[in-house]
């Protein structure tokens, strides 16, 4: 499996340290930035490039990072075929539920509330969970890639 990641200078730290791991897993990491830290940087210039590759790769998922992992995820939301879920802390079954209920394709973490090793588990447990096959799922998730087809016309 592939996984896009990408970050501002916020989730920085955590990004590096998540595609030497997701690497050293033996996954196919594309990192798209960014590459050097730089406070001033906006996190749409990154973000935009990783939810793209998604949308053009349905068997790809997203991993990007933000302060708050808020405004990320709706950058990323804008592209029809991604489902970003955020993270920030709280309840770890959050993200798994995303992937479980809405077969999540990016996720969205809060640098600044969560430390890169409850990032790690959270990542391990959203990449290993699928969507679930209950129809009423399934029915909820077809419907929202119709309106976001519609919307995209």
């Amino acid at each position: 499996m592939t996984i896009h990641l990408a970050t501002d200078h916020a989730g920085f730290e955590h990004k590096q340290a998540v595609v030497f791991w997701l690497t050293q897993e033996g996954y196919t990491v594309v990192d798209h930035g960014a590459v050097t830290y730089d406070e001033l940087d906006d996190f749409p210039d990154f973000i935009a490039k990783a939810a793209a590759a998604v949308n053009n790769d349905s068997k790809s998922r997203g991993i990007i990072f933000g302060g708050s992992g808020q405004g990320e995820a709706m950058m990323a939301n804008r592209y029809p075929k991604v489902r970003a879920a955020v993270y920030y802390g709280g309840n770890k079954n959050i993200p798994t539920l995303s992937r479980q209920h809405n077969d999540a394709n990016v996720l969205s973490i809060g640098a600044r509330f969560v430390d890169i090793n409850e990032a790690k588990q959270v990542i391990w447990d959203w990449l290993h969970a699928g969507a679930l096959p209950d129809k009423k799922y399934a029915r909820r998730n077809k419907k929202m890639a119709k309106f976001a087809k519609d919307i995209n016309l």
